[in-house]
């Protein structure tokens, strides 16, 4: 064969260099897709591009790049769940559900993945907030572990996010408060902890699962306006009271659940104001007080669980008469009696026992039980405001305040005499630097004039008291010893929070009763 002319190879590499070359939609998809790779903040997030990959819908796109990213961030994955997360056909991969966009039918969009149960092992990866399209995310009950990623936020048409039975930690995820359609909200059997944010009542959620965490401090005031119809903050370590506030949820709140946290005070009588309401369950805390009269009014409530606690008073006839009642715990707690319509002629469950009713009703406590108990009866018409566990710790700080006038009171109690000393030994150690100067004046002196040695005599007058200055050092230390008297007190003052805290008598029932409640109110999840 023989060799082609120069100008006949010029041509052809034209030709093939045409054909390589990228056309300019191709471009601009690449650059679009190199421009999702960018967070909000700027931070730049390398994600490794397929290129013989190619999805002409940029939607699918995104969700290929965020689903990719996911399979990668997966430590272990024993049931092979993500086996099939491979290609340009996202809507086959395993566990994902693509729907005509509500914008645009002809075109397809991720709507859902859904892993629960998958076994996976594993972090959430930034790129997660790529799926704007996507309304619920299913995570549950799997290994996944770190913090829900800031990008979160990203998903404009997320409405149920499920990251329960997981591994997450750190403080409540706040970018799920930023997630504009979210309503199903359930983050429970975790490691988050601090605060609840007062914003998350404040959101339109219609479910709100916090329970089996190691959230602290109170319950916000806000919670009186929140709109969602289950809120179950259980097994936490939540304090303070249940705010007063809590009536103005009463247009919605279909299950509040604040089973085994650390709660004090007593229970409102805007409680009573819940007349929607069908579970009412604050078992297994430290309240107090006599039980509001005002609870006749939950003329829905199936199940109301005030057990575990330390009730004082009477069960009245009017909430044992509830239409729809039918399971009433008041065991474990301190009361002298219940009206007969509670335990005669019921249609329902009643549970008293290890109460401070006698031998009118069985399995009551003993005498000796009770008697701490009800011989400090709290009323709770002259009960403080509402405050979180820290405004336990209030009263400590005015203890802070004596402290000034301790150091002055606990010298003369515990040992006056040193006092004493110290103070002279201090006008006494001044004049030391005061007279060692003289001595360098005195130095002269002796040339000049002899006849001071009479004078001399009254030197040694002064030259005796250096020795009890020399003395005081050892005394010194005793001044020194009266600090730790004054750092004493706190330590008593200390001693009083112990009170708080002392009334804790948590149960170990750990979701027994409800370890799912939106299951079966809310159909599909």
């Amino acid at each position: 064969m023989g060799i082609l002319p120069f100008p006949l190879l010029i041509i052809i590499a034209l030709f093939f260099s045409a054909a390589l070359a990228l056309t300019a939609e191709e471009a601009s998809a690449i650059a679009r897709r190199q421009l999702l790779a960018f967070e909000q903040h700027g931070e730049h997030v390398h994600i490794d591009i397929n290129i013989k990959i190619k999805i002409s819908n940029p939607r699918l796109l995104a969700a290929h790049t965020a689903l990719q990213a996911l399979k990668h961030a997966l430590y272990s994955d024993p049931g092979n769940f993500t086996g099939n997360w491979d290609g340009p056909d996202v809507c086959a991969y395993n566990g994902v559900f693509c729907v005509p966009a509500l914008d645009d039918p002809s075109a397809s969009v991720v709507a859902s993945v859904d892993m629960n149960g998958a076994d996976v092992a594993g972090h959430l990866p930034k790129e997660i907030g790529l799926m704007t399209d996507l309304a619920v995310l299913h995570l549950s009950s799997n290994r996944f572990c770190g913090i829900i990623p800031e990008e979160i936020k990203n998903m404009t048409q997320l409405y149920e996010f499920d990251a329960s039975n997981n591994l997450f930690v750190g403080p409540f995820p706040d970018a799920v408060l930023r997630v504009p359609k979210l309503s199903y909200l359930d983050i429970r059997f975790n490691d988050f902890d601090g605060p609840i944010p007062p914003e998350l009542f404040l959101k339109p959620f219609d479910a709100i699962f916090l329970n089996n965490n190691r959230f602290t401090g109170g319950i916000p005031d806000t919670i009186g306006k929140s709109k969602a119809s289950v809120i179950v903050l259980a097994n936490n370590e939540l304090g303070g009271c249940i705010p007063r506030t809590i009536g103005e949820a009463a247009a919605a709140l279909d299950q509040l659940i604040l089973i085994n946290n650390s709660l004090t005070g007593c229970l409102p009588m805007e409680a009573g104001l819940l007349s929607t309401t069908t579970v009412l369950d604050v078992s297994g805390n430290a309240l107090t007080g006599s039980i509001p009269q005002t609870l006749s009014g939950l003329s829905k409530v199936e199940q109301l669980d005030l057990s575990h606690n330390k009730f004082t008073g009477q069960v009245s006839k009017g909430m044992c008469e509830l239409p729809a009642l039918a399971n009433l715990s008041v065991s474990y707690n301190f009361l002298g009696q219940a009206d007969g319509e509670c335990s005669a002629g019921m249609d329902k469950a009643f549970e008293d026992e290890a109460n401070c009713m006698g031998r009118a009703r069985p399995g009551q406590r003993s005498a000796a039980e009770c008697l701490p108990v009800v011989s400090n009866l709290v009323d709770c018409t002259k009960e403080e405001r509402c405050g979180w566990p820290g405004h336990n710790l209030a009263p400590p700080t005015p203890v802070k305040s004596p402290p000034p006038v301790a150091p002055m009171l606990s010298p003369p109690v515990f040992s006056w005499p040193p006092p004493v000393y110290p103070p002279a030994l201090q006008k006494a150690s001044r004049p030391p630097p005061t007279a060692s100067p003289p001595p360098p004046v005195e130095s002269p002196p002796p040339p000049t004039a002899y006849p001071p040695p009479p004078v001399a005599s009254p030197p040694p007058p002064v030259a005796s008291p250096p020795p009890p200055i020399a003395s005081p050092p050892p005394p010194a230390p005793v001044v020194a010893s009266p600090p730790p008297l004054v750092f004493s007190p706190p330590p008593p003052a200390a001693y009083p929070p112990p009170p708080y805290f002392k009334p804790i008598i948590l149960p170990p029932v750990r979701g027994t009763k409800y370890q799912s409640p939106p299951p079966p109110q809310f159909q599909g999840y």
